[in-house]
């Protein structure tokens, strides 16, 4: 049954063509010099190694050959193209890179229960119910993107809300942030935890939720994704990203089992979108690197170049590490996951072999830790290292400058904004959110900003990402004038950090991102010029065709499509 699902994904998206060489005509061209200014052109030229050759000011002239005889001196006659598309006027921009995603989170998101849409707890409850009703037989009900946040709850949900629900198997529900995890009774059982049970070091237990390091308390007994599950979630997060826009996504987080799926994909030429993949911990990153990072594999679709750690939890679950407590938590300020020595000793060990350093760090405590470890390591670790920080979500506003020594890169999520601006208010009083969210600070103090969704956090689509970027509001249009509007940015900044500046991030700008001619042919036939749109409209952008390394691989109306 799996593999004719499998199959049944696979047969939804365009066959991949091979390399041919050709031009994409008639279309209101934007893209990115290598100064991140937008050019604008008409006609795009793509050589038969798939890579841009040249972008034409206006439409296309078919070269014609010489009328007189040709002579041994003569030049060779002009090259035929093998394709030529006329766009219709419609407009190009280059793919879009998710900075920071997860991709197999997302693929599995999409395959099991998913508790994103629910808006109260007995909404959730409900669903909970139904899904376990429709798969009967079932040993572990497993599932994500609960939020009692958006539930109104006011506190995490309990064991027994979660029995009356299901009683009879073992339920375990992630948070939609992944840094906390609801469980029933039995679950609870299975694990052996029980009232008494003391939470690890950088970890929390409230009754049936498990936060951040308490949650390796359940992976030990929660049964893994079967590698064929594996496939089908990484076919249907595939799907998802490039009926999105999303060309090139840097996967944060990559363990030895979504790696093997990578290449699986790959091997069987169905690894459509390009994964900048950072290992989970030092051990993944051993596993599957060994000694140094990889090289581009599979004509630059597959790479791992860097080691993702997880310094700290989130505004939601109260796991980021804080400076002071929480508004509406007092006593609590979350705590760091890895120790001060310790944390330096693994990105020491990682910068030996020269693997690039990606710290998750959502508190101003967090994000100050990170940045005295990279000062530290900067002395002896010298060049182009290119060091990231995850989120940088809370800084303290002393700490925005340093953002700007030794080439680190701020790794953000404008969605974020939109969707926790009123969290993050509750949960640090507007007094301390000088730094929250900061992008503009962060181009004020020069810092390479590179943008992503956080996907299954958010929604992989990052239009929604480029509105809330330039406008600070919600969906809604909420607060009206944007939250803390000083720091929006403009449109050109925006697109720069979801295209050059994320593929900048992952050492990949001189093979994709621009649409600089001898890079890949990535790009996006759109709905409409997102350069003269209102960032309410830009939300609402769709995505005609997908072009990756100058094939397409998808078109609107042909497989599934995003919604």
């Amino acid at each position: 049954m799996r593999v004719a699902w499998l199959a049944a994904l696979a047969a939804t998206v365009l066959p991949m063509p091979a390399l041919a060489s050709g031009v994409i005509d008639n279309v209101n061209g934007i893209a990115l010099d290598a100064q991140g200014k937008v050019v604008r052109f008409g006609a795009l030229l793509i050589d038969d190694e798939g890579k841009v050759e040249k972008l034409l000011p206006g439409r296309y002239q078919e070269p014609t050959p010489p009328r007189r005889k040709k002579r041994k001196d003569d030049a060779p006659a002009p090259k035929r193209l093998d394709f030529k598309l006329d766009a219709g006027g419609k407009t190009l921009i280059p793919g879009l890179i998710d900075a920071h995603g997860h991709v197999m989170g997302l693929g599995l998101s999409l395959v099991t229960l998913d508790l994103s849409d629910t808006r109260s707890l007995a909404e959730a409850q409900a669903k909970i119910r139904a899904y376990a009703a429709a798969n009967t037989g079932r040993k572990w009900i497993i599932g994500t993107g609960w939020n009692q946040e958006q539930w109104g709850l006011g506190r995490f949900p309990t064991a027994a809300e979660l029995d009356a629900a299901v009683s009879d198997i073992p339920v375990w529900l992630e948070r939609v942030d992944g840094h906390a995890g609801w469980a029933n009774s039995l679950a609870l059982k299975a694990a052996g935890v029980t009232a008494t049970t003391k939470a690890p070091s950088g970890g929390r237990i409230e009754g049936g939720v498990l936060v951040d390091k308490a949650m390796d308390l359940m992976a030990r007994v929660v049964p893994p994704p079967a590698p064929k599950d594996r496939d089908i979630a990484l076919e249907k997060a595939q799907q998802a990203l490039l009926a999105a826009g999303v060309t090139a996504i840097a996967d944060m987080g990559t363990g030895i089992e979504d790696w093997q799926a990578f290449r699986r994909s790959a091997d069987r030429g169905a690894l459509r979108v390009r994964i900048m993949a950072y290992a989970r911990g030092l051990e993944n990153m051993v596993l599957i690197a060994g000694p140094e990072p990889t090289p581009w594999l599979y004509d630059d679709h597959l790479r791992m170049g860097g080691v993702k750690l997880v310094l700290d939890g989130t505004l939601g679950s109260r796991g980021a590490w804080l400076k002071a407590d929480y508004a509406d938590a007092p006593g609590q300020k979350g705590s760091p996951m890895i120790p001060s020595t310790q944390l330096r000793n693994v990105m020491s060990r990682a910068s030996m072999d020269n693997f690039q350093i990606a710290v998750h760090a959502i508190g101003d405590a967090a994000n100050s830790e990170v940045l005295d470890a990279i000062t530290e390591l900067a002395e002896t670790y010298k060049g182009d290292r290119r060091w990231r920080v995850e989120h940088a979500q809370i800084v303290s506003p002393g700490d925005l400058p340093r953002f700007g020594q030794f080439g680190i890169v701020a790794s953000m999520q404008p969605i974020h904004a939109a969707s926790d601006w009123r969290m993050a208010t509750a949960r640090l009083g507007e007094a301390r959110l000088k730094g929250a969210y900061a992008w503009k600070s962060m181009l004020d103090n020069r810092v390479p900003l590179a943008f992503g969704s956080d996907a299954p956090v958010e929604s992989p689509n990052p239009f929604p990402g480029i509105a809330a970027a330039m406008s600070r509001e919600d969906a809604k249009g909420e607060p009206p004038g944007g939250w803390m509007p000083e720091q929006r940015i403009g449109f050109e900044a925006a697109l720069d950090a979801f295209t050059r500046q994320a593929a900048y991030a992952g050492f990949a700008e001189k093979r994709f991102g621009s649409l600089i001619p001898g890079q890949r042919a990535d790009f996006l036939l759109i709905d409409r010029d997102i350069s003269i749109s209102r960032p309410a409209d830009i939300r609402a952008t769709g995505v005609m065709e997908t072009w990756i390394g100058g094939k397409r691989v998808y078109v609107k109306g042909q497989g599934e499509v995003l919604r």
